[in-house]
């Protein structure tokens, strides 16, 4: 029987690829490596099946249970993440920016005083801003203070791609999340810009999707707001949003859409209360897969998954 199998099913070499995790490498495929599922019961059947797709995270599911147990591994592993802190907890051991303007020299007592004066009365509003309204300070000083404050780079905009960096993530998060992706360098390096705090949880996202390494900085608000403008008026991953109850329906929800799209490579990554998941759906939009961006938007799509009711 072994060798009527052999002669249906040739072995496959076994690939010269380094072993990989789930977001990495793709690991070796051999004869008995096939479905990624470890609990799977398939029967010899399933070695007759397209190994190509579906693919969740460098793993085949012969069949829509085993993608759903892939799935609900995934999940279970990004809900399992410590919940990313907020910028004020991660970083309340950070100099104010009002006394470390002043230690550098770049203000006065008075000038400081005044602004704060100002943010009192107001009752909001950063104290750079403050700063530059009531005593004239310029945005550039504020800008590289603030860099020193959170220990990030100011980033030129030299270079700024929108066209193609508006595939690296979705509309929402450029939207609702202060990020503006800027270029690729080398095809290693993602630079990702942000106007006065840097999101520590967004470049980490962002890197383990793209496989490209992340450097986050600062740039001044105005160049900010006008690129996050020229960025928004370009075409992005198709998105598609869903409100889940819980970790079991979300489960349940990308397991299905994983099973009836088939996608050559997929990947799952959360970020903040998001859930993303994104499916290059052919060969020509996985090629891109590691170590850069999409060249177009098609045959790519991205799902986001927020859990629990709306509030």
């Amino acid at each position: 029987m072994a060798d009527r199998l052999d002669l249906i099913l040739p072995r496959r070499a076994a690939s010269t690829t380094r072993p990989g995790n789930a977001h990495g490498s793709a690991p070796q495929w051999t004869d008995r490596a096939v479905c990624g599922n470890p609990q799977c019961t398939r029967s010899w059947l399933a070695l007759l099946k397209d190994r190509r797709r579906p693919v969740f995270e460098q793993r085949w599911g012969c069949s829509a249970k085993c993608v759903s147990a892939i799935v609900n591994s995934a999940i279970r592993r990004e809900a399992g993440e410590i919940t990313p802190l907020d910028q004020t907890t991660q970083h309340r051991h950070r100099v104010p920016l009002g006394l470390l303007l002043l230690s550098l020299g770049w203000i006065t007592h008075p000038q400081l005083q005044r602004a704060l004066d100002a943010q009192h009365r107001s009752g909001n509003g950063r104290i750079g801003h403050w700063l530059i309204a009531e005593s004239g300070i310029d945005q550039d000083l504020v800008t590289r203070a603030l860099s020193m404050q959170w220990g990030c780079p100011v980033l030129p905009m030299e270079g700024f791609d929108p066209e193609a960096t508006a595939l690296a993530v979705p509309r929402l998060f450029v939207e609702t999340l202060g990020l503006v992706p800027l270029r690729v360098a080398g095809g290693r390096f993602l630079y990702l810009a942000f106007a006065d705090s840097p999101d520590a949880s967004a470049a980490l996202a962002i890197e383990r999707m793209s496989d490209l390494k992340v450097e986050s900085g600062l740039v001044d608000p105005s160049q900010w707001a006008a690129a996050r403008q020229r960025l928004l008026a370009c075409a992005f991953v198709d998105a598609t949003f869903d409100r889940v109850v819980n970790l079991e329906s979300m489960s349940s929800n990308i397991a299905s859409t994983i099973t009836a799209m088939q996608p050559r490579a997929s990947r799952l990554v959360r970020l903040h209360h998001f859930y993303w998941l994104r499916m290059w759906l052919e060969t020509g939009a996985m090629s891109t897969l590691n170590g850069g961006l999409p060249t177009s938007k098609e045959d790519v799509a991205d799902r986001i998954y927020t859990v629990g009711s709306e509030q």
